[in-house]
C-alpha cells in the first residue's frame, strides 16, 4: 500500500512538473507570437517608403526582438518569485525597461516625422508594453500591476501628445496601451495562479506524508515499548531467580530458564506483529497475563470485574495496553507485594484502576515514555489517564474511556477473583 502511495505521489509530482514546464513554455512563446507580427505588420502599408521611416521601423523591430529575448531570460526567475521560491533580482529589469522606453520612443519619433499611418501607429503602441509586462505581471500583485498600467498609459499618451499626435488617434493610444497590458494580465496571471495552487497542494501532500511517517514512527516506538517492557522485566526477574536457584543446586532453575526461553520467543512473535502493524492488545488476555506475570514475580495480584468482553474492540485494545503498562511499572518500580486490578463499566464509560503498594517515591512510573504513549492511545478515544501516589506507599493508575451512544453498553460487571 505504501509503495503504491509513493508511486502515485511520484506520478502526480511528475505530472505537475510537466504542467509547470508547459506553462513556462507558453509564457516564453507569448511575446514571440505578438511582437514580431505586430512590429512587421506596419511595413506592408503603414510606414512611408522613405529611408528615415524605414530605418526607424527596422530599429523598432530589432528592439522588439531584444525585448522578447530578455523576457524569455526572465521567465524562470519571475516564475520562481511568483511561486515564492526565490526573490527576483531587480537589476534584471534595467535592460527590459530601457528597451520599453525605446519601444515607445521610436513610434513617437515615427509619428513626429509623419512616417507612419494611424492604424500602424496604434498597433505599435499596443505591442510595446507586452514583453516587459510579461515579467512585471509575475513580480507584483494584480492591483499594483493595474496601477502601473494606468501610469504607463498616462506617460505614453503624454509622450505621443508631445510628438504632435492629436484628436481621436491620441485618444486611441489609451485603450491600445491598456489592451497590451491587460492582454498579458489575463494570459499569464491565471495560469500562474493555478500552478501556484497545485504546487501548494503538492506541498500539503508532502507534509501529510511526512506527518504520516512521523506518526508511524511514534506508533512503532510506543508499541515496542509496550510490548517489550513487561516481557523484558519478567525475563530479568526469572533470570535472577534461575541464578539463585542454580547457585543453591536446585533443579527448579531449569524450569525458570525454560520459562525465560518461552517468553523470549513470544516476544519475538510480538515484535514481528508490531512491525507488520497488525497487533492489538486483548483485554482479557492482558488481564490473565498480568496476573500470571505478577504472581511469578512473587506479587499477589487480584483482578475484580468482568473481562470486558462486551466492550467495543477499540476500548478493549486501549485498556489492554493500559493493563500491560501498569503491570510493567509494578514490576519495575519499588518493592510491591500486592496489586489490585479493578475494571468497572457503566452507561457512560469504563474505568480501569490498577493499584499497588511499595511505591518508592511520588514520581514512580512517571519518568518513562510508557505513560505518555498510553495517554495518546486513550486520548484517541477521548479517554484520560491519571497515575500517581495515593498515600501509605500506594500507587494508583486510573484509565477512563467514555462510551458514546453508538457503542454497545456492557452488561453489569460481576466481581470475580
Amino acid at each position: 500500500m505504501r509503495v503504491r502511495d509513493w508511486r502515485r505521489g511520484w506520478q502526480e509530482r511528475s505530472k505537475l512538473q510537466r504542467i509547470d514546464l508547459y506553462s513556462r513554455f507558453t509564457v516564453s512563446v507569448l511575446p514571440w507570437i505578438f511582437t514580431p507580427s505586430w512590429d512587421l505588420a506596419p511595413f506592408s502599408s503603414d510606414i512611408r517608403r522613405d529611408p528615415l521611416p524605414l530605418t526607424l521601423g527596422g530599429v523598432l523591430l530589432l528592439v522588439g526582438l531584444g525585448q522578447c529575448v530578455l523576457s524569455n531570460r526572465n521567465v524562470k526567475p519571475s516564475y520562481d518569485h511568483c511561486l515564492g521560491r526565490s526573490v527576483f533580482p531587480r537589476r534584471r529589469l534595467a535592460a527590459p525597461l530601457a528597451l520599453l522606453v525605446l519601444g515607445l520612443g521610436l513610434p513617437a519619433t515615427l509619428c513626429g516625422v509623419g512616417g507612419i499611418d494611424d492604424d500602424g501607429l496604434l498597433l505599435l503602441v499596443m505591442n510595446a508594453p507586452v514583453p516587459f509586462a510579461i515579467t512585471q505581471v509575475l513580480l507584483v500583485p494584480v492591483r499594483t500591476f493595474l496601477v502601473q498600467s494606468l501610469v504607463l498609459t498616462a506617460l505614453t499618451t503624454g509622450l505621443f501628445a508631445a510628438a504632435g499626435l492629436r484628436g481621436g488617434v491620441l485618444a486611441g493610444v489609451v485603450p491600445a496601451t491598456l489592451f497590451g497590458c491587460l492582454l498579458v494580465l489575463v494570459s499569464v496571471r491565471p495560469g500562474v495562479w493555478s500552478l501556484s495552487v497545485m504546487w501548494q497542494a503538492e506541498k500539503a501532500r508532502d507534509l501529510q506524508a511526512r506527518l504520516a511517517v512521523a506518526e508511524e514512527r511514534l506508533r512503532f516506538g510506543r508499541d515496542m515499548h509496550d510490548v517489550l517492557g513487561r516481557n523484558l522485566a519478567v525475563i530479568a526477574l526469572k533470570s535472577e531467580l534461575a541464578v539463585e536457584l542454580a547457585q543453591r543446586g536446585r533443579a527448579e532453575a531449569v524450569d525458570q530458564m525454560v520459562e525465560v526461553q518461552r517468553i523470549a520467543r513470544a516476544s519475538q512473535q510480538e515484535v514481528r506483529d508490531v512491525v507488520r502493524g497488525y497487533r492489538e492488545a486483548d483485554l482479557s488476555t492482558e488481564l490473565v497475563g498480568a496476573q500470571g506475570v505478577l504472581k511469578a514475580a512473587g506479587i499477589v495480584c487480584e483482578v475484580t470485574g468482568d473481562g470486558g468482553g462486551q466492550l467495543p474492540a477499540a476500548v478493549q485494545s486501549a485498556l489492554g495496553w493500559a493493563v500491560r503498562e501498569a503491570a510493567t511499572n509494578v514490576l519495575r518500580h519499588g518493592d510491591p507485594r500486592l496489586c489490585t486490578i479493578r475494571l468497572s463499566a457503566s452507561a457512560d464509560g469504563v474505568v480501569l484502576d490498577v493499584e499497588n503498594d511499595g511505591a518508592p517515591c511520588a514520581a514512580a512510573g512517571e519518568s518513562g515514555s510508557g505513560l505518555a504513549g498510553l495517554r495518546e492511545r486513550l486520548g484517541a478515544l477521548d479517554g484520560s489517564l491519571d497515575a500517581g501516589p495515593v498515600g501509605d506507599g500506594m500507587f494508583r493508575l486510573t484509565a477512563r474511556i467514555p462510551l458514546t451512544r453508538g457503542e454497545s453498553r456492557p452488561a453489569a460487571l460481576e466481581g470475580r477473583r
